[in-house]
């Protein structure tokens, strides 16, 4: 025998020879015995015995979720029942004493391998020549019924066969049932043996997955014509792949979910490159050059930039898989651009402001948060966090190049901050906080959950519900309640910029709030006179928006109502409606009916009313 313990073991091909020497090294063997010396050799040195233990051992530690058939093709044809079965159900000791037959049986001088004589298959003759002798001597019907049911890409149904032949669905039935025992008797003489050398060769070849096509791609003689049958031969070769699924355009041995769901927990981790995912996919059993295809293919895995990342439905995850791959901070332009998927830029632009992973680096760029550094807050808030670390008072000449080096600022924005409201200059060229001691918040005389149009979501932060109407879609600015205002944490003579993709909105403080323009804003939600749009601020100095258009005219009044504090979804009863709007306008969840209308009085809520029937 010149076969080696690999040419037996297709797994001992697959898996790197650093994973395998550990286990299988033995004194008295070779270095790589499993594949420099013939199995027979091995054996007569070590013991069979010994041989099957090594790989045993191999099968246990690093292919425990592989079936035995697929570690040791061989045992499909001893013990197939049992070949179906992976490692780690079994165990150890029955996995040895299977491997340990296998072999023994396979060393046995064939004088003793064979009880009666039989003729040799002659190994010059074409397969297919071989297998149209099994169909040679069938009846018409009996060819009809192996090629258009046991051996067709489209089975016929027993009604269509019986209907064609004029007889019953059950001797249909029992026709196939004897064809496929004179298949299988066949397959178990000495005839076969070509063909199931082939066979044991293929599965070796296939892997654990494989593209479908390359069954029929594997020799040349697979696309040949099988002369009784009049089908290609590797037709009838797929039959014998016992042990593998078909699904999407893979041949998958075992289960294909369990073979993605496998594929998927390699990449839990985070993002691989791709080199390094096609051989962690190899240990799978999948061949390195159909791995990448194989990845693609996979469900909730994506290649980005030559990198296999983990690509579930949430756009905060496939955001920081974006991230993750980059290595570096991206605009949410180029965020949207490389998720390649309909996510709208203004949804994109909310998660990264909300979600704690993402950290704000630039005034249009976001991080991942565990890369540290400083968060980009609004230049306000960045000269004051200068001034801090100076102590107490900053040169503005060095606040600026600072800050001009740091992030994408320029010189004159931030030196008219720097000498605009909040700071005072405590000698030439240097400022400080305005105030030498905190002053006491601004205290409104209505809270914002006091405040008409104003409304909680369920992270807790409030937002105030703009009534789109012409003047604003012209430009102008608009009024904002002090109850509002003073949660964005101004007080009467402040002003907030607060930055957005379509620009700066100013919030400034004399007479009462105003909001300036957001006609940019509106015109990204291509807004309508009646639309709303709810706005808020981040801690970050961001403007927030959400839109929604008017409500539709023939929506019963309690939607309408919910329209009105940006719930959409349908609700059971009045009394859940009351409960949804009483959390959103700040009261707790035991609150009564009456509680709810009142406190929508006292806000100054009308419209809700008026739906409410109040």
């Amino acid at each position: 025998m010149n076969l080696s313990l690999s040419d037996l073991a297709p797994p001992l091909r697959w898996t790197s020879p650093g994973q395998i020497a550990p286990i299988a090294d033995d004194q008295q063997l070779p270095e790589a015995w499993w594949q420099a010396i013939p199995l027979d050799r091995a054996c007569a040195i070590v013991g069979t015995q010994r041989v099957a233990a090594h790989l045993t051992d191999l099968a246990v530690a690093l292919w425990g979720h592989l079936q035995l058939g697929d570690i040791l093709p061989l045992l499909r044809f001893s013990d197939p029942a049992e070949a179906e079965s992976t490692p780690e159900t079994l165990g150890r000791d029955v996995v040895a004493k299977l491997f340990s037959g296998v072999l023994d049986r396979l060393l046995e001088p064939a004088e003793e391998r064979q009880s009666t004589p039989v003729q040799a298959a002659r190994p010059d003759r074409p397969l297919p020549e071989v297998i149209d002798e099994v169909f040679a001597a069938l009846d018409d019907r009996q060819r009809a019924i192996a090629r258009d049911r046991l051996y067709a890409g489209q089975r016929a149904t027993l009604d269509e066969l019986a209907q064609r032949f004029s007889v019953t669905r059950e001797r249909i039935r029992q026709i196939e049932r004897d064809l496929r025992d004179h298949v299988e008797a066949w397959l178990s003489g000495p005839g076969a043996v070509q063909l199931m050398a082939h066979v044991t060769w293929l599965r070796a070849r296939l892997g654990s997955a494989v593209p479908a096509d390359d069954l029929a791609a594997a020799v040349p003689w697979h696309r040949e014509e099988l002369r009784t049958l009049g089908i290609p031969a590797w037709r009838f070769v797929r039959t014998l792949l016992t042990g593998y699924e078909q699904a999407d355009g893979w041949l998958v041995s075992g289960g294909a979910d369990e073979l993605r769901e496998k594929t998927r927990q390699l990449f839990t981790d985070g993002p691989r490159p791709i080199g390094e995912a096609v051989s962690m996919v190899a240990q799978l059993g999948v061949r390195e050059d159909v791995a990448e295809r194989w990845l693609l293919d996979v469900p909730q895995l994506r290649v980005l930039d030559q990198h296999v990342v983990p690509w579930p439905r949430s756009i905060n995850e496939k955001a920081e898989a974006v991230l993750a791959v980059s290595g570096e901070p991206l605009t949410p332009e180029e965020i949207q651009e490389r998720i390649g998927e309909d996510y709208s830029l203004v949804g994109i632009r909310n998660q990264l402001t909300a979600d704690d992973r993402f950290r704000r680096i630039d005034r249009n760029k976001y991080g991942l948060t565990r890369w540290g550094g400083d968060e980009y807050l609004g230049i306000r808030e960045m000269i004051v966090r200068e001034i801090e670390r100076a102590g107490g008072e900053a040169s503005v000449s060095t606040i600026v190049t600072n800050l001009t080096a740091r992030y994408d600022v320029s010189e004159s924005s931030v030196r008219a901050y720097a000498g605009g409201p909040g700071f005072e200059r405590t000698q030439r060229g240097w400022v400080r906080v305005a105030g030498t001691s905190p002053a006491e918040p601004y205290s409104p005389r209505k809270d914002v959950s006091e405040t008409r149009r104003s409304f909680r979501s369920r992270d807790g932060r409030w937002w105030h519900r703009v009534d789109v109407n012409a003047e604003h879609l012209r430009g102008s600015g608009s009024p904002l309640p002090t109850g509002f205002a003073a949660y964005l944490g101004m007080a009467p003579g402040g002003q907030l910029t607060a930055s957005s993709p379509s620009g700066d909105v100013v919030i400034s403080w004399h007479n009462q709030p105003t909001m300036g323009s957001i006609r940019n804003t509106l015109a990204d939600f291509n807004a309508k006179d009646g639309d709303h749009v709810f706005l808020t601020v981040s801690d970050g100095g961001e403007l927030l928006t959400r839109y929604l258009p008017a409500a539709a005219p023939g929506l019963p009044p309690l939607s309408r109502a919910l329209h009105l504090i940006g719930y959409t979804a349908p609700v059971g009863s009045e009394a859940e409606g009351l409960r949804l709007i009483g959390a959103r306008i700040g009261l707790p969840d035991t609150v009564t009916p009456e509680e709810v209308v009142t406190r929508l009085r006292e806000r100054g809520d009308r419209d809700i009313l008026g739906f409410l029937g109040e």
